[in-house]
């Protein structure tokens, strides 16, 4: 009587084939992951250009740091990236600094 069954070269073959699919996939979730980062960061730049634009517009004059915004309610959480870097007003223009 014959028993069906996988041979181990099989399993072997398909286990290969799982090996070359996860080294080929996990460098592109890793190089799209930072890629988002980088995006969000620039986003929350420019949402925090907005917000010192708004200030001057409601009050005429350039908000002292970032803690004047967060006070007023034009922003609602601290002043950094997922990275790391984080924001700061220089004269009224947002700057970041890397962590």
């Amino acid at each position: 009587m014959k028993e069906k069954g996988f041979t181990l070269v099989e399993v072997m073959l398909v286990l290969l084939v799982i090996a070359v699919l996860i080294l080929i996939t996990v460098p592109n979730v890793l190089k799209h992951s930072t890629s988002i980062d980088d995006k969000a960061c620039r986003g929350y730049e420019k949402m925090l250009e907005g917000a010192v634009e708004a200030y001057k517009v409601d009050h005429h004059e350039r908000p002292a740091s970032i803690r004047v915004l967060e006070k007023e309610g034009y922003i609602d959480q601290d002043a950094s990236c997922p990275d790391g870097t984080r924001f700061t007003l220089k004269n009224g223009q947002v700057v970041a600094q890397p962590k």
